[in-house]
């Protein structure tokens, strides 16, 4: 199941230029924060199909029913990138767990790369519902790699995909190996470079959030 958060048009469009736009891109803030806004979205859109229960509130002047999340999923990114969209599904899901996961492009001497994974924090997954944040949804081939690692920590009752911009090659790439997750995302391109890059993409969402790094 794929959503796609902009096929109506919403401020999330706007925030979505933004993201992709050469002069804009350059305020690391308000890069950082359209992405933490299109976490804040996605969580209120995650939220509707999640369990809830009714509860009773006591009010000044009586009771009031109300519908409440049953349980707070756990939220887990992709380091570093993943930082910012993490956030504002944070700033939602105030109470939930969080897991961090180091994964990242090792390239070869020949332009290609493998996914490497060194790093793991996370609480126990089982029959919870896990949220997990990427802002670029390329190949798809990190979050296969990370929702398989993630596995060995408890197995999830419920896996959604949040990504800023989603390919469609990657989409359908997680759908063959976990046709189970849902991918919710903030606009989906068509092309994909052979070095695995969207087009257009937005460029490289770790270092317009964070500055550049050293190649590995």
């Amino acid at each position: 199941m794929v959503i796609n958060l902009s096929e109506n048009y919403s401020l999330l469009s706007n925030w979505i230029s933004e993201l992709r736009d050469v002069e804009i891109q350059t305020d690391r803030m308000r890069f950082r924060r359209n992405l933490e806004r299109i976490g804040e979205v996605a969580a209120y859109e995650i939220s509707k199909v999640l369990e809830w229960e009714e509860k009773e509130t006591q009010t000044p002047l009586g009771i009031s029913v109300s519908k409440m999340l049953k349980e707070q999923p756990v939220l887990a990114t992709i380091l570093r990138a993943g930082l910012p969209l993490h956030q504002g599904l944070l700033n939602y899901f105030d109470k939930a767990d969080n897991a961090y996961i180091s994964a990242y492009r090792k390239h070869k001497p020949d332009g290609s790369f493998e996914i490497s994974l060194d790093y793991i924090a996370c609480p126990d997954l089982e029959n919870k519902v896990l949220i997990i944040s990427d802002p670029m949804l390329a190949t798809g081939s990190s979050l296969v790699k990370t929702i398989q690692f993630l596995k060995e920590e408890g197995k999830a009752k419920e896996i959604h995909i949040v990504a800023a911009i989603a390919c469609t090659v990657g989409i359908e790439y997680v759908q063959r190996q976990e046709p189970q997750v849902k991918i919710w995302c903030g606009a989906i391109d068509e092309e994909l470079t052979a070095k695995g890059y969207i087009v257009p993409g937005l460029g490289d969402a770790g270092d317009l959030a964070f500055g550049s790094k050293i190649q590995m």
